[in-house]
């Protein structure tokens, strides 16, 4: 019995986005270039914060480490996705699949919690602009940062802890194309329905208390500029413009595949690559095109490039 209990799944099998060879060799090329711009965007984008003086404010400070975080969780599914649009046989190893899901969580849990932060530091820039420079500071920042990453790492092990010591036995077939949880204790040999309901709950504590707080913010700071309707009010209101939106792009797919009651397969399908490969693109793109201090920096950048290209 005791050995029965054991995994002796030593590998999974994707089935990937779709069953047609002609469609999958078709979408190696797209996914391949939405992949390479997601990487060089936000990459790009924490670069040029990095190195331009200009940018390194508290609210620029977060907008890298959420470019970080973007790269990072795209790279985690994304590269999996393209080559296996050439295989026949679309195989993970046990200790691929758990480190995929130890990641995705890690990452998206991340995310959430620094998408809080960032409303926090436009609602105290807007609310508040006199006490800004003090109330965020230098060191709070990174303790603001450090705390995303942290609770993202617990809420990933705490997934990952829930699903580790499940006995998969028989059926390896993941109806996705990466290990995504729901799927993959599908495939247990156990009744998996109250783990299920902890799974959710565990999911859900974290991405509703995050969107409560996004709403609560947000909210305040779009009353606090209509009540205080300035000159500057227009460029407040284009910055959380970015920002609202990236917060829908990223809760939007994950509450409607965690939340929704019925299962549609290429609906779940659809919607994880919209926030594994499209969302993270998105991100740079939205931050770029709004804000004239990026378009600025890229600028100067430009020219700095040419000055030098002279100079030689």
């Amino acid at each position: 019995m005791e050995e029965a209990n054991q995994s002796v799944v030593s590998e999974f099998v994707f089935r990937g986005l779709c069953d047609s060879r002609e469609l999958q060799k078709f979408l190696f090329l797209p996914f391949s270039a939405l992949y390479l711009m997601t990487v060089l965007g936000n990459l790009f984008i924490a670069f040029l914060i990095i190195t331009d003086s200009h940018l390194h404010s508290p609210m620029y400070f977060l907008l890298a480490n959420l470019s970080f975080v973007d790269f990072c969780l795209s790279s985690v599914t994304t590269p999996k996705l393209i080559t296996d649009f050439l295989k026949d046989n679309k195989t993970i190893s046990f200790g691929g699949c758990m480190s995929q899901i130890l990641f995705i969580h890690f990452l998206a849990g991340d995310e959430m919690v620094l998408l809080v932060t960032m409303a926090y530091d436009r609602c105290v820039a807007i609310c508040k602009p006199l006490h800004y420079s003090r109330i965020m500071d230098r060191q709070k920042c990174i303790w603001l940062a450090l705390i995303s990453w942290i609770i993202g790492f617990v809420h990933a092990i705490s997934q990952l802890a829930m699903i580790l010591d499940l006995p998969f036995c028989g059926p390896r077939i993941v109806d996705s194309f990466f290990c995504d949880i729901p799927e993959v204790i599908k495939l247990a040999c156990m009744d998996t329905h109250t783990l299920r309901i902890l799974i959710n709950a565990d999911s859900g504590v974290l991405a509703v208390t995050c969107f409560i707080l996004l709403l609560i913010s947000y909210t305040y700071i779009l009353v606090t500029i209509h009540l205080h309707a300035k000159d500057g009010s227009s460029k407040a209101l284009s910055t959380c413009t970015s920002h609202i939106t990236v917060v829908v792009l990223f809760f939007g797919p994950c509450i409607f595949i965690y939340f929704w009651p019925l299962s549609i397969t290429w609906v779940d399908k659809v919607l994880s690559v919209f926030y594994t490969v499209i969302t993270p693109l998105l991100n740079p793109a939205i931050y770029t095109l709004r804000n004239k201090e990026i378009k600025n920096a890229v600028k100067r950048l430009i020219s700095q490039h040419k000055n030098t290209k002279y100079n030689f």
